[in-house]
């Protein structure tokens, strides 16, 4: 009972929580061409911000789940280098695989137990996981939303 409750929030969590926007409404209505500006100098597009959620939630997914996963190199492999995706099929497959990723933590979170340490980590359970995949997205989502609003492209 107390496990359905915690994972129900977790859900809820992970999907943007009740407190801030999702990735999906964070994204929502974006112009393709406003994906690689960089406002203000700031030191990455919303392009490079979401290829950056992608990777670390990938790499966080598989830690959780696979051994012999090799994370990449930090920081160099998790950043594109790119400023803009370089199409269309580009930018909707990234998008894809974020949302096909956490759905994939979910199934993780739902059929684990949450507090059992990862057998090949230092102590990290796929509760942390979880809270660490939350935490680490809705950092860099809300970063879109700024580049958002300087780009004045968000919604009032």
């Amino acid at each position: 009972m107390e496990k359905d409750i915690l994972i129900s929030e977790l859900k809820k969590l992970l999907n943007g929580g009740t407190a801030h926007v999702g990735l999906k409404d964070a994204i929502a209505d974006l112009p393709f061409e406003l994906l690689g500006e960089t406002p203000h100098n700031l030191p990455y597009s919303i392009w490079q911000l979401t290829s950056h959620i992608k990777i670390a939630q990938w790499d966080m997914l598989e830690f959780s789940k696979d051994a012999n996963h090799k994370s990449p190199k930090w920081p160099d492999e998790y950043w594109p280098k790119e400023k803009a995706p370089k199409d269309q099929e580009t930018w909707n497959a990234t998008v894809k695989q974020i949302d096909d990723d956490l759905k994939s933590f979910i199934k993780l979170m739902e059929s684990e137990d949450l507090f059992k340490p990862i057998p090949h980590g230092d102590g990290q359970t796929i509760l942390r996981e979880a809270f660490q995949v939350a935490d680490h997205n809705a950092y860099h989502i809300a970063e879109i939303v700024v580049i958002r609003r300087l780009l004045g492209a968000w919604k009032s």
